[in-house]
């Protein structure tokens, strides 16, 4: 069993796409950082949207992740740089990440929009476009030492 989030952003201006890059980069690098981390995926569609997956033992890990870190630092600057905001969470009974039509079919039957200060038609209508593109940037749990070197012996018992 996991539990998944979604998150879907347009950024309303290229201005601001130099500083939102790089805080993916760093919410991308904190969630592989976070204990019950699954993994996950990074798409960066048209129209400077971008899509997140991600996959977690449980949504307390999630939230530990939400609400800490460069996360938090960065969720109230997206009321001001998106004109489209939107998350979805649900349950499911693997641990792979869904395709993106599935992502898209929660996002539209479930989903719900962020509050934004600069709100589309779109986002104002729940209007939310299929993705264009399904080649994202996957994302993958750091591992501990521990688990490096364990990986090691059992690659060496298996020669």
């Amino acid at each position: 069993m996991s539990f998944i989030s979604v998150t879907r952003l347009r950024v309303r201006s290229p201005l601001f796409l130099p500083l939102f890059l790089w805080n993916v980069w760093l919410t991308a690098r904190q969630s592989a950082n976070t204990p019950g981390f699954l993994g996950g995926q990074l798409l960066r569609d048209a129209n400077q949207t971008f899509w997140t997956i991600t996959a977690w033992e449980e949504q307390a890990a999630m939230k530990i992740y939400r609400n800490s870190g460069a996360h938090r630092s960065v969720m109230p600057r997206i009321q001001d740089w998106c004109d489209e905001a939107s998350v979805v969470h649900w349950r499911q009974e693997d641990c792979s990440l869904p395709n993106w039509d599935e992502v898209h079919h929660h996002m539209v039957a479930e989903g719900f929009p962020t509050r934004l200060d600069h709100a589309s038609p779109a986002h104002l209508e729940r209007d939310i476009p299929k993705p264009i593109s399904s080649k994202g940037l996957m994302l993958y749990p750091r591992r501990t030492e521990a688990q490096t070197r364990n990986s090691h012996q059992e690659k060496l018992l298996e020669n």
